[in-house]
């Protein structure tokens, strides 16, 4: 990380000021879309510390429950790389999760060998014991905008997060960002 601010620092045709503009209307919603994210990360910190758990099981909990409404096939090998942790990292996790009966391994009915994780319906419940007003607030909210607006929202808000995903991508492969 000094490397990276080093040179910045010592190349001077480009310093910081000539490469942000407070003024853009992009940088400005850039900055309304992480303070959304702090604020989220905030209460999902709360509701970890409530109930024991750490910040990376409530991730997990929510990629599972994520690809639960997609239809997709949660392993272990899939949500060790949704979370970026080592496989023995990712075990443990489960470990934990299955002993508060947050999440059961299931043998895939079509391939014995291989073993599928669910979330409980003590998970959804906790869950939404939680989330659920926060989530009904969001949902009263956006009902004060039109389809179009939401259209609109729902574009950009995927195109934000393809470019986070793809950013963080790129920093995993190349950590000094060259």
């Amino acid at each position: 990380m000094t490397e990276c601010l080093d040179d910045r620092d010592n190349n001077p045709e480009e310093s910081v000021d000539d490469r942000v503009d407070d003024q853009d209307p992009g940088l400005q919603l850039v900055h309304l879309l992480r303070a959304v994210t702090v604020e989220l990360d905030l209460f999902a910190g709360e509701f970890a510390d409530r109930n024991g758990l750490h910040p990376t099981d409530v991730r997990a909990l929510i990629h599972l429950l994520d690809a639960g409404r997609a239809g997709l096939t949660a392993t272990p090998g899939w949500l060790s790389a949704q979370l970026g942790v080592n496989s023995a990292s990712t075990t443990a996790l489960i470990d934990r999760l299955e002993r508060w009966e947050l999440v059961r391994r299931e043998r895939d009915p079509r391939d014995r060998r291989r073993v599928l994780l669910a979330v409980t319906d003590k998970a959804v419940a906790l869950g939404w014991s939680f989330f659920g007003p926060l989530i009904n607030e969001m949902v009263a909210a956006m009902h004060s905008f039109g389809e179009e607006d939401l259209a609109v929202v729902r574009r950009f808000l995927v195109a934000m997060r393809d470019v986070a995903a793809g950013g963080r991508r790129t920093q995993r492969d190349d950590p000094a960002g060259r």
